[in-house]
């Protein structure tokens, strides 16, 4: 008997590990693919999220196939075919991304169709009728697409209609409750998602402000700039150069790992003080922002600290100040 298998976008949240369970339970071979992004917001750092291995893990060990979404995806933000949500998500053409990368692994392997966690109505953007034929059209694979949640809401797929899958053990589920969801999933034994909805970065105002002002500005966009997109205050000179000044010790820790070739650290040696780094020749106006967080007037035996391309240079505060305030004219900044 030739065993069926089936792709799952797997993200790590309920929706996509009961679509799973459901293919499971009919004897389906499940193999998941997972997309790491840089905007989930339960991805530490570039680990990726760990709720899709307990998920795999619940699921009885299925194979994985992890997939780290890059510069490519970086282009498609910002210039998505179909709009975005009140933030910067560009959820339909997201979408349609992440399917047609998991179809090109479905063909690698010999699968015969693809799943999603997908449920009709849930979410505002990609998830009511018109997106969903959208994605569906514009990914390639029409037809191949089971949404095993809400599948009795469509019309039938290519695997229902060959019999591949039971139509009638499949639901129909629809809206935004969670309820349904977290019943099926105490009827499953599925007890451990901690990330029950997934997150994305790109809904929140605050950072979708953010990635604009630096997509705006920035004319090679880059995945690798992301992280420190996410830490600190963010400050846009008139020349177009960044500076990031740390909240707290944490994100002062947190930029001294981000710097890379062609930004500097000032960092204080011997007072209490904000970590900044900035990119660009303005060694003055990181200063004075600096100067501007700090909460307490500093002696005149102050140490700063400089870490550049060139190695780690110690100068002291009053060095600093002479050395630009008969040169310098300061250039105003816009908080973003």
């Amino acid at each position: 008997m030739i065993r069926i298998k089936a792709i799952g976008l797997l993200s790590g949240g309920l929706d996509s590990t009961l679509a799973a369970k459901v293919l499971i339970d009919q004897g389906i071979d499940v193999y998941a693919i997972n997309f790491v992004s840089p905007f989930c917001t339960c991805t530490p750092k570039t680990a990726g999220c760990a709720s899709v291995l307990t998920a795999v893990r619940q699921l009885g060990d299925i194979p994985l196939k992890r997939i780290a979404l890059g510069d490519e995806y970086l282009e498609m933000v910002k210039s998505p075919k179909y709009g975005r949500g009140k933030g910067m998500n560009p959820c339909i053409d997201c979408r349609i991304m992440k399917i047609r990368k998991a179809a090109e692994y479905m063909r690698e392997i010999g699968g015969s169709f693809l799943f999603t966690g997908e449920v009709l109505g849930q979410r505002p953007m990609s998830q009511h009728r018109r997106a969903i034929d959208i994605i569906d059209k514009e990914s390639g694979v029409a037809g191949l697409i089971l949404r095993p949640l809400s599948a009795r809401m469509f019309a039938e797929t290519v695997p229902e209609k060959e019999g591949w899958v039971d139509r009638g053990s499949l639901l129909a589920i629809s809206g935004r409750s969670r309820k349904p969801q977290i019943a099926l999933a105490s009827q499953k034994g599925i007890n451990d998602f901690r990330c029950p909805a997934g997150g994305c970065l790109l809904t929140d105002a605050h950072f979708a402000r953010r990635l604009k002002n630096y997509l705006d500005n920035v004319e090679k966009p880059s995945c690798a700039d992301i992280p420190l997109l996410k830490a600190g205050r963010h400050f846009r000179l008139e020349n177009g150069e960044t500076i990031v000044v740390a909240r707290d010790d944490r994100e002062g820790l947190r930029l001294l790992e981000l710097r890379r070739h062609g930004s500097t650290i000032l960092a204080p040696n011997n007072f209490s003080g904000p970590v900044v780094l900035f990119r660009g020749s303005d060694t003055f106006s990181a200063f004075r922002k600096m100067m501007e967080y700090t909460k307490h007037k500093l002696a005149e035996d102050a140490l700063i600290q400089v870490i550049d391309d060139r190695g780690d240079t110690i100068f002291l505060l009053s060095e600093f100040r002479r050395s630009f305030n008969s040169l310098y004219h300061p250039m105003a900044s816009v908080l973003f």
